[in-house]
């Protein structure tokens, strides 16, 4: 099968910005990464943002954009067509020459349990923007299944693992604003599911204690003592004991519904990252074996705290980072869209039962053209 250029695009849910990376893929294979670039919201984007997380509790129609929610959705097409169009320039690369985009939008709301997702960004206008084919809404087919809509990444973290490791157990591991997992041992479908808070809270308490968007390198939390029996209490949720496939909202333990403690900000940082590092580790008796390796992506991976702390609480195994590994540890959610919209261009199922539980392999993705 020939191989397609394809543009993925990802604003995940720590609301840093706007990814961005080509690949050549024929949805299978990986055959070559591209140029990447990247847009920061600014902290103006980001408030309009936050304000459509917060009014979008209240949606029941998935269609509806009321008040920041539609402010949200304009934000979040021209944003994304602005990173591509960046992307295209800096790097003399012809519009004409890309045959599809991967849009994932930015997620508002995702409650799978009532058959509700919403990522806000109107695909039809930002592939008349471009010129380009665009791919967007991922999630809603695997919902609409039943499944649970998320997480996405992971028949590219299989591809890419199969090209670049091999068949042993591998878990690729992305701290975004959740975390999840996916699980690679050379079988026929990947294992995966969200394993609870990434960055989301470590960043919110920095937020709301400091004014910082995100405890740098994870400085603050080097210097704290994590709450042992806070950690406990909140792994009592059933979330955690929950075999895959499952996925989570990125409030779903917002400090609201946790009930933080007054912490130090040392504490506090320390408390809450070593809360995600347990929450992975929560994962895996419930993989189909115990990995051999983690391959870490996303925002947490630049934590060196964080880092630190998953190397020794998932030891024998080997935790790196993606970029150590020969994958791109910022870049890997945008070039995942890229090759799912090359499945989706060609029917291929993007979610299965062992990663969404959808009933059986499913397409997803609504093709836009200009």
């Amino acid at each position: 099968m020939q191989a397609v250029r394809a543009i993925g695009l990802m604003s995940g849910t720590s609301l840093d910005g706007v990814d961005a990376a080509m690949i050549e893929t024929d949805g299978e294979r990986i055959f070559r990464f591209g140029p990447t670039g990247y847009r920061p919201y600014r902290d103006d984007e980001r408030t309009v943002l936050r304000q459509a997380l917060a009014e979008a509790v209240a949606l029941t129609d998935r269609t509806s954009r009321p008040g920041a929610i539609g402010q949200a959705e304009e934000l979040t097409t021209r944003t994304h067509a602005e990173v591509v169009e960046r992307l295209l320039a800096e790097n003399g690369i012809v519009p004409g020459s890309i045959d599809v985009i991967g849009f994932h939008g930015q997620t508002v709301i995702h409650r799978p349990q009532d058959k509700l997702t919403v990522q806000v960004g109107d695909g039809p206008a930002l592939a008349k923007r471009l010129g380009i084919a665009v791919v967007h809404d991922f999630r809603a087919a695997d919902v609409a299944a039943g499944g649970q809509g998320a997480p996405l990444v992971p028949v590219f973290h299989w591809a890419i693992v199969d090209t670049m490791v091999g068949p042993h157990a591998v878990a690729v591991l992305n701290i975004g604003g959740v975390a999840n997992v996916t699980f690679v041992d050379g079988g026929p479908d990947p294992v995966a599911c969200d394993t609870g808070p990434g960055n989301a809270l470590i960043d919110d308490f920095m937020r709301a204690r400091t004014g910082a968007a995100y405890d740098d390198n994870g400085d603050a939390a080097a210097t704290g003592t994590p709450d042992k029996a806070f950690i406990a209490r909140l792994l009592e949720h059933p979330f955690f004991d929950r075999p895959p496939p499952k996925s989570l909202d990125r409030n779903a333990f917002a400090f609201a519904n946790i009930g933080l403690p007054e912490y130090s900000v040392a504490d506090g940082a320390a408390t809450l990252s070593a809360l995600t590092v347990e929450a992975v580790a929560r994962i895996v008796p419930h993989l189909p074996s115990i990995p051999r390796a983690w391959i870490v992506a996303g925002g947490g991976a630049r934590n060196a705290t964080l880092m630190k702390m998953l190397a020794a609480r998932l030891a024998p195994a080997t935790v790196e980072t993606a970029d150590h590994a020969g994958f791109s540890a910022d870049a890997l959610e945008a070039q995942a869209f890229a090759f799912l919209a090359a499945r989706s261009m060609r029917g291929l199922p993007i979610t299965f039962p062992t990663t969404s539980g959808a009933p059986k392999p499913l397409q997803g993705g609504v093709v836009a053209r200009p």
